[in-house]
């Protein structure tokens, strides 16, 4: 049975409901949307070799950023910087065709545009930046203080509103070492500070296993009773960032509870973070908490088989 013809009243009426959505589709494509870059500024060109593919946060893994080209170049500029002083210089982000990236060309993401993860070649001196955005276009002003020596590794963490998925990058810093001694910090499975009992480990209790997707649980607990008083740290109650011993990549972690119910004065606070680790080898996972208003940093190490 063959459907009946359409009248010309019908066709008119196809036809403009055809001709209005491709109007329509036009105005949205010419409509602002406050970045001069689009979804191509952020591909990589050419063949040979890994790329960094744009990260999904609901399905957090470790990145190789140091093996892989990456759609965006991360360069420095200051002064020589020196083991135990303050260093005060900029980072600058460019597309693969030279575009710089704009603050307008980010979206806030954990309260900040760009993330700058910063770590020495010992893994003993993890620090987390927040650069603000300089007088020229793609600065970004930063400023730290190193506390060891050597080639500094310093990892940035954005997300392209053209695109809405996390990217990467990284670049080093040569830190000139002086007489300071690089003070070793405790590391886990278990962490003590300000009276605070910390641990992280697998919810399973057996060791991390390369490849395979796992539940971290991060606990606080104070070792003489009493409330443990944390506060939010880039809009969550604990961040973690994992770090190879040859610094090839990380994984940034954030806690699977969107909003922890914490309960006023809780004794104990519990955090699960999930995580796949490409290869097998050792981690060291940093914890970044604020501690009755002071951020704290605490580091944990793991094999992972």
């Amino acid at each position: 049975m063959t459907a009946p013809a359409l009248t010309r009243g019908q066709w008119r009426q196809v036809a403009w409901i055809t001709l209005s959505a491709a109007t329509l589709f036009a105005l949205l494509r010419w409509l602002p949307t406050g970045t001069n870059l689009s979804h191509m500024d952020f591909r990589v060109e050419g063949k040979g070799g890994s790329v960094i593919e744009f990260c999904d946060p609901l399905n957090p893994q470790f990145i190789p950023v140091v093996a892989a080209r990456s759609p965006v170049a991360l360069t420095l500029e200051g002064a020589p910087a020196v083991q135990g002083q303050r260093w005060e210089g900029a980072v600058w982000l460019r597309t693969a065709s030279g575009k710089p990236v704009l603050p307008s060309d980010l979206l806030v993401t954990h309260t900040r545009r760009l993330h700058l993860l910063v770590v020495d070649p010992t893994l003993n001196d993890y620090q987390h930046l927040h650069p603000e955005p300089g007088t020229r276009p793609g600065e970004w002003r930063l400023a730290f203080t190193p506390r060891g020596a050597g080639p500094y590794r310093i990892f940035a963490d954005f997300t392209p509103a053209a695109t809405a998925r996390g990217l990467y990058a990284s670049v080093d810093l040569e830190v000139r070492p002086t007489a300071l001694e690089l003070v070793k910090v405790g590391r886990g499975p278990v962490v003590e500070r300000r009276g605070v009992r910390f641990q992280l480990q697998t919810q399973s209790g057996q060791p991390l296993r390369a490849g395979e997707p796992m539940t971290l649980r991060f606990a606080a607990e104070r070792l003489e009773g009493g409330a443990v008083v944390l506060e939010p740290v880039m809009g969550a109650m604990a961040h973690l960032v994992a770090f190879d011993v040859e610094r090839s990549g990380f994984a940034h972690l954030h806690p699977v509870e969107a909003e922890p119910a914490l309960k006023p004065g809780a004794s104990r606070i519990e955090l699960e973070f999930k995580l796949t680790i490409p290869r097998a080898g050792r981690y060291t996972i940093w914890a970044q908490v604020n501690l009755q208003g002071e951020d704290v940093f605490l580091p944990f190490d793991f094999a992972v088989r």
